[in-house]
């Protein structure tokens, strides 16, 4: 074999090598026909949205109690958290607390009541020093590039290590099976077990496709998402525009949900 047919040879080889990775041959993507082909049948996704460092915005002054409970009911519903009546058991991946419970640090004597009892939604922080990352002896829990905190239940060994260093109790214990206490299972989801501790992912399923976080889509302007490190984003010129308070922020973590009052 002469030095231009084993070139020739190896980069045939690289490449077939590489779509193979997917499944395909070199020749079913060498035209456009094959390569919408490929999209269609291997869900190849060419409009995932896509950030170095993905946050959130909450107004408190847009919420209400309509907003609050849309949020968490399309986030549990969409994800197939179950309803459990007893609060030890209960799944929850976002929440409703009072603004005394959620920045219990800022509270002072004479604080108004109306503030203390002003109506807060909570969820997992997304930080960017996550304590729950470095505590987990599988790395079940990990940070993805773009900042987004996730979940692998199926490294999950229940140690719930996680859980005790979290700060802002974002994360669940599934103490008994979830499944029989799912109302109405969406099957595009997967369900948990018994045993495995789970949370907020920020929707990453649905920024895969192109949309964004369930609670953003029905929170009626009150909930905004974007990339902290574009000075361009919308979340961006928000925050410096508008003073924004975030949970626990002294302990280091650096949580990426912030809220404007």
């Amino acid at each position: 074999m002469n030095d231009i047919d084993r070139r020739k040879f190896l980069k045939m080889a690289g490449l077939g090598a590489l779509f193979g990775l997917t499944g395909l041959s070199m020749f079913e993507v060498v035209t456009k026909k094959h390569i919408e082909a490929a999209v269609e049948k291997y869900k190849i996704l060419p409009n995932t949205l896509t950030a170095q460092r993905w946050a959130i915005v909450i107004d408190l002054k847009k919420l209400d109690e309509k907003i609050i409970n849309d949020c968490i009911q399309v986030c549990h519903s969409i994800h197939n958290v179950p309803q459990i009546a007893m609060q030890k058991e209960e799944i929850k991946w976002i929440w409703k607390e009072t603004f005394e419970h959620a920045f219990y640090e800022m509270e002072y004597p004479y604080m108004p009541e109306q503030m203390k009892n002003l109506p807060v939604l909570v969820l997992c922080n997304h930080c960017d020093n996550p304590a729950c990352v470095r505590v987990c002896p599988t790395k079940a829990t990990f940070k993805r590039k773009d900042g987004i905190v996730m979940m692998d239940m199926h490294r999950c060994i229940g140690c719930r290590y996680c859980m005790a260093a979290c700060p802002f109790g974002a994360r669940s214990f599934n103490w008994r099976d979830p499944r029989p206490f799912i109302k109405e299972e969406n099957s595009e989801y997967p369900t948990r077990m018994k045993g495995v501790v789970e949370k907020c992912t920020l929707c990453c399923e649905r920024l895969e496709i192109g949309k964004p976080p369930a609670c953003v889509e029905v929170s009626n302007g009150a909930i905004i998402y974007g990339d902290l490190a574009d000075p361009n984003s919308e979340i961006r010129k928000i925050l410096a525009t508008n003073y924004a308070i975030r949970r626990k922020p002294e302990l280091g973590t650096n949580p990426c949900v912030y809220y404007l009052i």
